[in-house]
């Protein structure tokens, strides 16, 4: 697109209700934020576990930066991989249960990372229809043949991998959807790994800390070398970044070949501590979890009762369908005069027709939020 043609491409955004606007946040992550100089209660933020404000963590990071300072200053394979970096590795390989971890700086890096160092022109990538975008991307730019099944349909993979016969094949799935909260069937997917000779690569970035006790959607799964798991540490970890585990050979792989990593300045010091402190939080403070499904059961039961549906999620993220985009957008402006921050998603993020209200729960909340949420939304609802 040439410079004279993005004016009218903005312009045709808006007819669509498709443009988007930055909002500048003047506070700290919680349960309450301030934009624009007005306070919200947040339903917008994926700090599930309500720990990127925690003050373990701020402290964590204050003793970092005495020690290591603030950059790291080159990429992990000259003089950038520090012990704390080495410290953090371990301690999240040990706490999902895998033999080896590596550090990167986002998850959209490591999708990256792993998809395009495991597969070429001779392979195949086999993909769920609402992965995130940051697959969708990895798995086009691995230049392998790339093909996507239905959403949670083991049976139409299973008839994709019977008919391939590429070098090298891997399933590609979001563990949990960040825009539904719904989950993977990951055990009919690593069943069919196994018999059709296949990697499964998990994107758990809205798993981890949340599900299995903390430890994640690989929690009860069976251990298999096929495995790669991949979460995010922005999340509900509230720190910053993402890390990939699985086997010794192939961590071992990705830092001679993943070219994210082995292109990019590592991941800060101070935040590999953060990550250590965090595993401490998330293994020591069940109560976060059991918070958070408490206001899941909560907001569904209160709004179910009201002829309100919101997708079947046992997740933090709770999503309300509108479909159509000026109307979601009109719901969230309602909202915010009511004081509360609940973002309205459109295309492409979701598929045409499915735009929502997503509304994302805290450990942070308390039940009486959740209950001023419920009764805001049954009052647009009962206007509509």
């Amino acid at each position: 697109m040439l410079p004279d043609q993005l004016a009218a491409a903005l312009s045709d955004l808006d007819r669509h209700a498709l443009r988007r606007q930055r909002a500048t946040l003047e506070s700290a992550q919680g349960a309450q934020i301030v934009i624009d100089g007005q306070s919200y209660l947040s339903f917008a933020s994926n700090d599930y576990l309500g720990l990127a404000n925690h003050p373990e963590m701020v402290e964590a990071v204050r003793h970092a930066v005495g020690r290591w300072g603030i950059g790291s200053g080159a990429s992990p394979l000259v003089t950038g991989h520090a012990t704390v970096h080495e410290e953090a590795e371990v301690a999240l390989a040990a706490f999902v249960g895998q033999p080896a971890a590596l550090l990167f700086s986002s998850g959209y890096a490591a999708n990256l990372a792993v998809i395009g160092s495991l597969l070429g022109r001779e392979d195949a990538v086999f993909a769920d229809r609402l992965n995130h975008a940051s697959l969708h991307d990895a798995c086009l730019l691995s230049r392998a043949d790339f093909q996507r099944f239905r959403h949670n349909d083991p049976d139409h993979l299973e008839d994709l991998l019977r008919r391939s016969r590429a070098r090298t094949r891997l399933i590609a799935v979001d563990a949990v959807y960040s825009m539904d909260g719904d989950q993977a069937p990951l055990a009919a997917l690593l069943a069919l790994a196994e018999r059709y000779d296949a990697w499964l690569y998990l994107d758990d970035a809205h798993g981890f800390g949340v599900l299995g006790d903390g430890r994640g959607s690989l929690a009860g799964l069976p251990a298999s070398e096929r495995v790669v798991y991949m979460a995010t540490l922005g999340k509900a970890a509230g720190v910053s970044g993402a890390f990939v585990a699985g086997s010794r050979l192939l961590i071992e792989w990705l830092i001679n070949r993943a070219r994210t990593y082995l292109f990019s300045t590592a991941h800060p010091p101070l935040l590999a501590a953060a990550v250590l402190a965090s595993l401490v939080l998330i293994e020591r403070e069940s109560w976060r979890r059991d918070r958070l499904q408490a206001h899941v059961a909560c907001l569904q039961s209160s709004l179910q009762d009201n002829g309100i549906k919101f997708s079947a999620s046992r997740t933090p993220i709770q999503p309300l369908i509108i479909g159509d985009n000026e109307l979601t957008l009109s719901m969230s402006k309602q909202l915010r005069e009511k004081g509360l921050w609940v973002p309205a998603i459109r295309p492409p993020t979701v598929p045409k027709g499915g735009a929502r209200l997503r509304v994302s729960l805290s450990a942070a909340h308390e039940e009486h939020d959740v209950n001023r949420l419920t009764e805001a939304i049954r009052a647009l609802s009962a206007q509509a």
